[in-house]
């Protein structure tokens, strides 16, 4: 099970998160959202080898990921927008792409074939019309309508007090998880006993 931890935006709770040794740590570079990274310095992103570290974006100009890329040396990137197939082949090969995808009742899983070739995660989050950090978890059997090889990550509503029945999903294209909001003392601000109890269960399962 990876584990991603995601809006981080305090230097020393980024340090303390990153010694827990997640696979992932997530900056929001999207200023609509309150875990926004805002100016911190390039150095921030200077975390331990092997943790993966991604920028978060939302209908982002092309050129300003490039260049958030080279700021910060993000490995990966998130796109939380409504980014085309066209859009993430730009990034294909130059970082680690994923792209997320809101999930309700209604959410149509063929949608996500013209992708395939494009990126190399999903994540499948609460569809909101915030994109994403909403706190609100959606149907997890939906997922069994997923057939396709790309892995995915499961984010919206991940929370201590679900964190358990998260560990049992045994689909074979479940690559990981995303802790967000349920996992802080304020937006961006994570709470590292919570995230530490929840390391245990996720990577003793």
């Amino acid at each position: 099970m990876n584990i991603k931890v995601c809006g981080l935006k305090y230097v020393d709770n980024i340090g303390e998160v990153a010694a827990l040794g997640p696979d992932y740590v997530g900056f929001i570079c999207y200023d609509q959202s309150p875990r926004y990274m805002a100016d911190l310095p390039p150095n921030v992103t200077a975390v331990p080898n092997g943790v993966v570290t991604t920028g978060v974006f939302v209908n982002e100009d092309a050129d300003k990921v490039f260049e958030m890329i080279e700021r910060y040396g993000f490995k990966a990137i998130q796109l939380h927008g409504t980014e085309t197939p066209e859009y993430c082949l730009q990034f294909k090969g130059k970082v680690t792409v994923i792209k997320a995808f809101g999930v309700d009742a209604d959410f149509n899983f063929e949608q996500l074939e013209a992708y395939k070739d494009v990126v190399d995660f999903f994540l499948f989050d609460t569809k909101t019309p915030a994109h994403g950090g909403s706190g609100e978890t959606f149907d997890w059997e939906m997922l069994d309508r997923y057939k396709m090889n790309v892995p995915f990550f499961l984010s919206g509503g991940l929370s201590p007090d679900n964190i358990s029945e998260v560990a049992k999903i045994k689909h074979p294209a479940f690559y990981g998880v995303d802790l967000n909001s349920k996992f802080e003392i304020e937006p961006g601000l994570k709470d590292i006993s919570k995230l530490k109890e929840a390391f245990v269960l996720l990577l003793n399962e």
